[in-house]
C-alpha cells in the first residue's frame, strides 16, 4: 500500500511540476531543452607526462663533465704572491671545504732564495658530450676560454685530458678531442624541425653536480640574441655548470649545446638558451679542418625595417635589412649599395629580420660573388656583390677603439668619416657624419645621419681632423657648425663644455 501510494506521489508530482512548467497542453521539448548535459565539444588528447628513465640511460653515458685548470707560478716555499691567496681565500670562502694548496718545499742546498714553480690549480667547471665513436666532443667557448689543461670525466669515471682542437666565440662552440676507442655518443638531431611544447632534457654538471638531469619544453625557437645565433629557448632548468651540455628530445637526439640563461641572481631563473646543433655542428666541423671559423662580411651597417617605413615605401611587408652605413671602400660600397637602401634578399634566401643577414652572409663563401636583391627608389632590383673574411674577434676588437673616430667630443658629437655612396649622393668631397649626438649637440637638435662640413671657418675634411679642432676649442666661446642635413644645410652654434 506504501508501495502504491509511494508511485502515484511521485507521479502526482511529475505531472504538477510539468504543468506548473510549460502548461497543461501541447508541450514541445526542443532538443536543447532536453539535452541537460554540455554540448560535447572537440577534445584534445590527453597528454600522459613522460618518463624519462630509459632515455637518459640511453644517452647519460655520452655527456661528459668538463674540468679546467690553469697553472698560477708560486715562489719556493710554495707560496704564491698576495693576489694569489686572496684569490684561494675567496674560493675557500665561496666554495666552502678545503681548496688546493701549494705544498710547502724547502729551498735545495739549504739556501734561502725562492725558487719559483707552477702549480695547477681549479679554474672551472662544465658539460660537454661525445659526438663519434674516436673522442670528438662538443661543448661551449666559454667552458674553456682562458684554461691551460682541460680535463673530461665520463660516467663510469675515465678521466682524459683533452685537446682544444678550436672555440668559437661569436657562436659559443667548443670542438675538443680525447684519446679513446668506441665511446659513448649521442645521434645528432635536427634542430630545424623541432617544434614549441614538445619535451626536450638537459643532463649536464650544474654546481659541479655531475650527470644531473632536468626537464621541461621548448619554449621558443629562432629567438634572436646574438649576430650569428638563432637560439632555442626552453624552459628546462640551466644553471652554472650546465653550460656546454646537451639539449636532447625524446628520441635520444640532441637538438642543442646549453649555452645561456636569463638571470637576475645569475642562476635559473625559468629562461635558458642553446646553440642549435645544426648551427653547433656546421662551427664543429670547420673548427676540426682548420682550428677556427672563416665567416663573410659586406661592409653595411643595417637595421630593422619599421611597419611605417615599409608603408612609405611601397613594402607589402615589414621585412628586410635596412642599409643605415656603407663601409667606405668595403665590398656594398664597390658593388653599389647605398644608404636607405632595403635588403630583401641575400643569395636568393628572404630577409625577414635584420639580423637574419649577418647570418647568412656569414655563412656565405668567402671571395665569392653573391646577389643582394635590394629596393630603391620604389622597385626592386639584384646587386652582385663579392663576399669578404670577416675579421677575427681580436682585430675586431683592436679596431673598435679608434680614438678619434669612436670618441663623444667636447661638442658631445660622436662622429666617422662620410661613407663614400653618401659623399656622392650629396655631391660633397668632405665631411663628417654624426654617428651619436649628446649634451649640447643633442639640445641645439643635431642628430645621428646629420653631415657636418665646417666648424667655424675650417672646412672638416674627416674625423680626425675634426675631433682635433674640437678639442682646442675655446669653452668660453660659441662655434658655429655647418650642418648638413639632407638637401639643407644650415649654422648651428654650440659652445664646448668645459674640459
Amino acid at each position: 500500500m506504501k508501495k502504491n501510494m509511494c508511485a502515484a506521489s511521485k507521479s502526482f508530482s511529475v505531472k504538477t511540476l510539468s504543468a506548473l512548467l510549460f502548461g497543461t497542453a501541447g508541450v514541445f521539448f526542443a532538443p536543447s531543452m532536453l539535452d541537460l548535459a554540455p554540448q560535447a565539444q572537440a577534445a584534445v588528447p590527453a597528454v600522459k607526462l613522460p618518463d624519462f628513465s630509459d632515455l637518459v640511460d640511453a644517452v647519460g653515458p655520452a655527456v661528459v663533465n668538463i674540468r679546467t685548470t690553469e697553472r698560477l707560478k708560486m715562489n719556493g716555499a710554495g707560496v704564491g704572491s698576495q693576489d694569489e691567496q686572496e684569490m684561494q681565500e675567496f674560493l675557500r670562502r665561496f666554495f666552502g671545504g678545503a681548496m688546493p694548496t701549494p705544498r710547502q718545499q724547502a729551498p735545495r742546498g739549504g739556501g734561502r732564495r725562492a725558487v719559483p714553480q707552477e702549480q695547477e690549480v681549479q679554474r672551472g667547471v662544465g658539460s660537454g658530450f661525445i659526438i663519434s665513436a674516436d673522442g670528438y666532443v662538443l661543448s661551449n667557448a666559454h667552458v674553456v676560454d682562458g684554461a691551460d689543461e682541460v680535463y673530461v670525466t665520463l660516467t663510469d669515471k675515465r678521466e682524459f685530458k683533452a685537446k682544444v682542437i678550436g672555440a668559437d666565440a661569436r657562436t659559443d662552440v667548443a670542438l675538443l678531442k680525447i684519446e679513446g676507442g668506441n665511446l659513448p655518443r649521442l645521434t645528432i638531431g635536427d634542430s630545424n624541425k623541432i617544434r614549441v611544447g614538445e619535451w626536450v632534457i638537459a643532463i649536464g654538471s650544474p654546481f659541479n653536480l655531475e650527470n644531473s638531469v632536468t626537464a621541461g619544453i621548448i619554449s621558443a625557437k629562432s629567438r634572436d640574441t646574438g649576430d650569428y645565433l638563432p637560439l632555442i629557448q626552453s624552459d628546462v632548468a640551466v644553471n652554472p655548470g650546465n653550460s656546454g651540455g646537451p639539449l636532447i628530445n625524446m628520441r635520444g637526439e640532441v637538438i642543442g649545446i646549453n649555452s645561456q640563461i636569463a638571470t637576475l641572481s645569475g642562476a635559473y631563473n625559468g629562461i635558458s638558451f642553446a646553440v642549435p646543433i645544426d648551427e653547433a655542428m656546421r662551427v664543429g666541423e670547420q673548427l676540426k679542418k682548420t682550428g677556427k671559423v672563416v665567416r663573410g662580411r659586406i661592409g653595411v651597417q643595417i637595421g630593422e625595417v619599421s611597419k611605417d617605413v615599409a608603408e612609405s615605401l611601397g613594402l607589402p611587408n615589414a621585412k628586410g635589412a635596412q642599409v643605415s652605413m656603407v663601409e667606405p671602400g668595403g665590398p656594398a660600397d664597390k658593388a653599389g649599395i647605398k644608404p636607405g637602401d632595403i635588403i630583401l634578399k641575400f643569395n636568393g634566401a628572404q630577409i625577414e629580420r635584420s639580423s637574419d643577414l649577418p647570418r647568412l652572409v656569414g655563412g656565405a663563401a668567402v671571395n665569392g660573388k653573391s646577389t643582394l636583391t635590394v629596393w630603391r627608389k620604389g622597385a626592386q632590383q639584384d646587386i652582385p656583390v663579392t663576399v669578404v673574411e670577416l675579421e677575427s674577434e681580436k682585430t675586431a676588437k683592436k679596431s673598435a677603439k679608434e680614438p678619434e673616430a669612436q670618441a663623444v667630443n667636447a661638442l658631445g658629437l660622436k662622429v666617422s668619416d662620410v661613407p663614400a655612396a653618401k659623399k656622392q649622393e650629396l655631391k660633397i668631397d668632405a665631411g663628417v657624419q654624426v654617428d651619436e649626438a649628446d649634451g649640447v649637440a643633442a639640445l641645439a637638435g643635431l642628430q645621428p645621419g646629420d653631415v657636418i662640413l665646417q666648424l667655424n671657418n675650417v672646412a672638416v675634411k674627416d674625423a680626425r681632423q675634426f675631433n682635433a679642432l674640437v678639442a682646442k676649442l675655446d669653452p668660453k666661446k660659441t662655434s658655429a657648425l655647418l650642418v648638413r642635413r639632407g638637401d639643407v644645410a644650415q649654422f648651428v652654434s654650440l659652445r664646448p663644455s668645459a674640459k
